[in-house]
């Protein structure tokens, strides 16, 4: 059998799912009626375990693995990079700082965008943001400065 890139995009699916499931445990489930804070990951996760089946399941019209070019790997390894790095300063730098220098990152480092307008279009679309979840009272993490 010929090892295709559906199957491993689908089992890859169907361990993080897994993976959700197992983080998420100790979280209580709830009801329907009154949902607790397990609710959203575990019907997420199980979302996600079955679109990894069906991966799987079709993955005979897919290309085989072998076949793949990874030549998109040296844009896809910074991209993860500041992600990983974002997720590891976001409770320390807050939401505010840290998604600016996120984006700001992503777009000079990785999409090589003049400085002047990827530090503008960070600042304001994390400034949106903030004001949207502001008013929405949502939970987001204050950085050192206040916000």
């Amino acid at each position: 059998m010929t090892i295709r890139a559906d199957h491993v995009a689908g089992a890859a699916l169907i361990a993080t799912g897994l993976l959700i499931f197992a983080l998420s445990g100790d979280l209580p489930f709830g009801t329907l009626a009154f949902p607790g804070a397990g609710f959203l990951p575990k019907i997420i996760a199980a979302f996600i375990v079955a679109m990894g089946a069906l991966l799987v399941a079709g993955a005979a019209r897919s290309a085989p693995f072998r076949a793949l070019g990874w030549d998109d790997l040296k844009h896809a390894a910074p991209v993860l990079a500041i992600a990983v790095a974002a997720t590891a300063l976001y409770t320390q730098l807050g939401f505010a700082v840290t998604l600016v220098l996120m984006i700001f990152a992503l777009l000079v480092l990785v999409e090589r965008k003049k400085l002047v307008a990827a530090g503008s279009y960070s600042v304001i679309v994390v400034a949106l943001a903030y004001v949207l979840f502001t008013v929405l009272r949502a939970p987001i993490p204050a950085g050192p400065f206040g916000f």
